[in-house]
């Protein structure tokens, strides 16, 4: 009989035996709940849409150099392509709403610790292909004008 394999030492330093997430999954979940909570709180109040919009920013403007730089672009790219799309956090990040259901967000890489950013699309995005498959996630390490290009058009077709 041979003993489990071991996990390796990502895993080891980032798993917690409690409940099975790591300290940055947890960090994530705390988020989304005061998120939560904001956007009930903001409900009865003025000024949702601004409030939300500051939030994106003002989480952007504590990424590191590299990821700020990044999703500054993705978000002049997202909001000028899809005016309709709100600005608001979740889980902590970037994202984009239409009648209040994500559409589309930036992960940073450097607050995920993972080698490069992506951006994701979630169900309500109409990305949907003839072939049955079709992307919902890109990685991103840096935007070149073709590749703003191609997100501008992605989001564009995500909300139409």
């Amino acid at each position: 009989m041979s003993a489990a394999p071991k996990a390796n030492e990502n895993e080891q330093r980032s798993t917690s035996s409690r409940d099975g997430l790591s300290a940055e999954e947890r960090a994530a979940v705390k988020e989304r709940a005061a998120e939560l909570r904001n956007d009930a709180r903001r409900a009865r109040g003025a000024g949702k849409a601004a409030a939300d919009e500051r939030d994106v920013l003002a989480k952007i403007a504590e990424m590191a150099p590299a990821d700020r730089a990044l999703a500054e672009r993705v978000h002049a790219v997202i909001t000028s392509a899809a005016p309709e799309l709100a600005p608001k956090l979740w889980y902590g990040q970037p994202a984009y709403a239409k009648a209040g259901k994500i559409v589309c967000f930036f992960r940073s890489g450097q607050v995920d610790k993972e080698r490069y950013s992506s951006l994701g699309f979630t169900v309500e995005a109409n990305l949907d292909d003839a072939d049955g498959m079709w992307p919902t996630a890109y990685a991103l390490t840096r935007l070149s004008e073709a590749g703003e290009a191609a997100l501008r058009e992605l989001v564009i077709r995500a909300v139409s």
